[in-house]
């Protein structure tokens, strides 16, 4: 993934405001609160992002593993994030990538988050833009809730997915809510991901457009666990 514009955005209405470092108003204007434009060198900042490291795939076979900050599969460079996956083996697994967090750092409840991005092609590849329920150390998956904001598969070229998994509805039980879209130049073009995020629904949108959209039926924990912070992972 790599972003040549600053992109990273983070947004919020301040009537629904949840992070702790802002203040409120009654204003119905958005309010940018965490960005990053990439516009340095070297690694990405540490005061937004952290290395998750490990080979075990987190439960999802994956064959890579994921480097630190010395493994050189993130780099910053030209006002670009590239996250670059290599045929290098480390351990038992074939290949090396790296995950970024801002967990620690920083999470969100509400708001429209927004990336813009170019995705890699090749069979067997997994790029992932998404956000996991920052309680996931005192509440295992998936009933801390899951937001995939843009996923892409290689078997599948040409299509994205906007999923969310929850206790009720996940991947495991085959209910998982969401949708996808045909794009014909992601590995060409960049592209932006986002979701609009409410205590009502969450969005899903490609190039400023919704494709799915998520309600909160106000049944229980189990359908939405989306009252709480979250934290980013690519």
């Amino acid at each position: 993934m790599c972003n040549p514009n600053p992109m990273i955005r983070i947004l919020v209405f301040p009537v629904l405001l949840m992070i702790p470092f802002l203040l409120c108003s009654q204003s119905k204007q958005r309010q940018l609160i965490w960005f990053d434009e990439f516009n340095y060198q070297g690694l990405p900042d540490s005061s937004k992002w952290g290395f998750e490291t490990g080979g075990d795939g987190w439960g999802n076979h994956e064959l890579q593993y994921y480097t630190g900050k010395e493994g050189n599969n993130a780099i910053v460079a030209n006002g670009v994030l590239k996250i670059t996956a290599r045929n290098q083996v480390v351990g038992n697994n074939r290949f090396t990538s790296a995950r970024l967090v801002t967990r620690g750092k920083v999470d969100f409840t509400y708001g429209k988050i927004e990336i813009r991005a170019k995705l890699p092609a090749g069979k067997g590849l997994w790029p992932a833009i998404w956000m996991l329920g920052s309680n996931i150390g005192q509440i295992p998956w998936p009933a801390c809730g899951e937001i995939d904001i843009m996923e892409h598969v290689g078997y599948l070229k040409d299509s994205v997915f906007g999923t969310i998994h929850t206790e009720a509805y996940n991947h495991r039980k085959g209910t998982q809510k969401g949708n996808s879209l045909f794009v014909k130049d992601l590995y060409d073009s960049f592209h932006k991901y986002a979701i609009e995020w409410t205590p009502d629904s969450i969005q899903f949108l490609m190039d400023d457009k919704v494709y799915y959209s998520f309600q909160n039926r106000k049944l229980s924990s189990k359908e939405w666990p989306f009252s709480q912070p979250f934290f980013l992972i690519f």
